[in-house]
């Protein structure tokens, strides 16, 4: 199956219809199989997988390339993520004309976790521009042009995405770094994780009229002691101690 024939998340979403996603870490190593047997149950399952980049600031196999291998080998439409910390703009670019070269569309963009807090703390963080500047890189590239202006030999089809985290306890700010977003170039949003029903009421109706697709984010605890490292460790999720205490009662439920 020719990689240019499997796309659909964008018209799925523009459409209107319910899509689901996955994600995938990638390996550290330069073996994708164990990554692909994970996506072989996947198939026919879900809209799209996401290739995390170095989550956490952890030495990980490239996002870009991964997603091609999934896209060309296993027929599952690839988002892969795109950090800001491990490359200035000229280095952005060059990953960003790479991915539209192999038939890579989807992205995530972000600004990325400190190296401070991985396995290379010693590492220094790019941050040249944040996740709203890389969206607009993305968007300056659909145009035909570099971030200086100068044209391409041919124009990017990225369909940009950006993280939103319904939880934010400031609502309000969260909503404007979101129409930023907007402005910059993102089609389409991925939130954290989100726990209440609430939570994602409240947040649709903040952005109601707002030009761009939401994908929920959804991350089961499995323990108590998940739930605290989410809280502690994760940037952007909340887990209220009411939630904490649901899933303490279900442990003692199990035991």
């Amino acid at each position: 199956m020719s990689i240019y024939q499997i796309h659909g998340l964008k018209e799925k979403l523009t459409l209107g219809k319910f899509v689901t996603t996955v994600e995938l870490e990638p390996p550290k190593g330069a073996n994708p199989m164990p990554v692909l047997e994970k996506a072989t149950f996947l198939r026919g399952i879900v809209d799209a997988v996401n290739i995390a980049d170095s989550p956490m600031a952890t030495l990980r196999m490239s996002p870009i390339a991964l997603a091609h291998v999934i896209q060309q080998d296993m027929g599952i439409e690839a988002i892969f993520h795109l950090t800001c910390r491990d490359r200035n703009i000229i280095g952005l670019q060059s990953e960003l004309l790479g991915a539209a070269a192999l038939g890579v569309r989807n992205i995530l963009t972000l600004t990325g976790d400190s190296p401070a807090r991985g396995d290379h703390p010693q590492a220094k963080g790019v941050f040249e521009v944040d996740s709203t500047g890389l969206a607009n890189i993305a968007y300056q590239l659909n145009q035909g042009k570099d971030l200086s202006g100068n044209p391409l030999n041919s124009a990017t089809d990225f369909f940009i995405g950006g993280a939103a985290n319904p939880g934010n306890d400031d609502l309000e700010l969260e909503v404007e770094k979101l129409k930023r977003k907007i402005e910059s170039g993102v089609e389409f949003v991925q939130t954290q994780p989100v726990y209440e029903l609430s939570q994602v009421e409240r947040f649709l109706e903040k952005i109601r009229g707002l030009p761009v697709h939401v994908i929920f984010g959804i991350l089961p605890i499995k323990s108590v002691k998940m739930a605290y490292y989410l809280n502690e460790k994760v940037p952007g999720i909340h887990i209220s101690s009411e939630m904490i205490a649901k899933v303490e009662q279900g442990v003692e439920k199990q035991e």
